[in-house]
């Protein structure tokens, strides 16, 4: 028996197409630098996660799971070019799944993805500026404590909280705002273009609304369910990749980040973790969450 012959009676083993593969990256949390108690989202937090998550072998799309209520606009615009560098230069499509909330930063990081789907419930929107704050001008004159702060600069106290506002210092905030809206603005026409379906003064009015209303105004372009629109997309065996910072085993396994979290090292770093919280607690709020 020949060769060829003896290699017909031998049993062929069946190798299985390897399914595709969605990397998932979760965008969760506020915005903006990190502090003791908080660990932030911004780019240098973020980079080499959304690296790996164009990375993968067999990559047919990038998912983004999405749940933030905004926060600094420079982060979320650093977020969302860094995708979309990738993304163009890998020829990877992406898609945004929004959750809870995809509002102000947070949608700006929505609008990296090519494709936006949300539940009916998710808020979605808020394309404005915000700054908020206190003013105490006559807190420390009651308590007979004298303010004292010197400048070099005469712009450098702008908006001292222990001041009276003045109406050019006011008018100098407004005037930022609006260069940084204008900036939302440009970049959520330019990935959403044809799909925005509302006048500006109610797009870009800092409104927001539930997933079903984003779906006719054109902000987002279908409710969906991330697992089930992935699936139809491509097909029941595709596998989820979830990108994630894996922690070292002997910080899992000491609680390291838990003492850290809790104590933040010092006196001075559980004051400003606390401060930290309350903000990000008001940023969720704001949004009944």
């Amino acid at each position: 028996m020949d060769a060829r012959s003896l290699l017909a009676y031998l049993p062929l083993r069946r190798f299985k197409e390897p399914p595709p593969v969605v990397g998932v990256l979760r965008l969760s949390g506020v915005i903006g630098g990190a502090g003791p108690l908080r660990p932030g989202m911004s780019l240098a937090a973020m980079e080499s996660l959304i690296e790996r998550a164009f990375k993968l072998p067999r990559l047919k799309a990038v998912a983004l799971a999405i749940n933030s209520p905004g926060g600094s606009p420079a982060q979320s615009d650093l977020i969302a070019k860094r995708i979309r560098d990738l993304a163009q230069e890998h020829d990877i499509k992406v898609l945004a799944f929004c959750e809870d909330v995809a509002a102000s930063g947070g949608y700006w990081l929505a609008c990296a993805a090519d494709e936006i789907f949300a539940r009916e419930t998710s808020i979605i929107g808020s394309i404005g500026v915000i700054s908020a704050g206190f003013g105490f001008p006559e807190l420390l004159k009651n308590y007979g404590v004298e303010r004292r702060v010197h400048t070099s600069g005469d712009k450098k106290a702008m908006l001292d909280p222990f001041r009276a506002e003045k109406k050019d210092e006011v008018a100098r905030l407004k005037a930022l705002q609006k260069e940084i809206h204008d900036s939302f603005i440009a970049t959520v026409r330019e990935r959403r273009g044809d799909r925005l379906k509302g006048s500006d003064d109610i797009l870009f009015s800092g409104e927001f609304w539930t997933g079903k209303a984003a779906v006719e105004l054109g902000l987002i372009d279908a409710v969906g369910e991330m697992r089930q629109v992935l699936r139809d997309r491509f097909g029941e065996k595709v596998a989820l990749r979830k990108i994630d910072g894996a922690k070292p085993w002997w910080r899992r396994r000491l609680g390291l980040d838990a003492w850290r979290a809790e104590t933040g090292f010092n006196a001075q770093g559980a004051v400003s973790g606390l401060l930290a919280a309350a903000e990000e607690r008001a940023l969720w709020a704001r949004y009944g969450l």
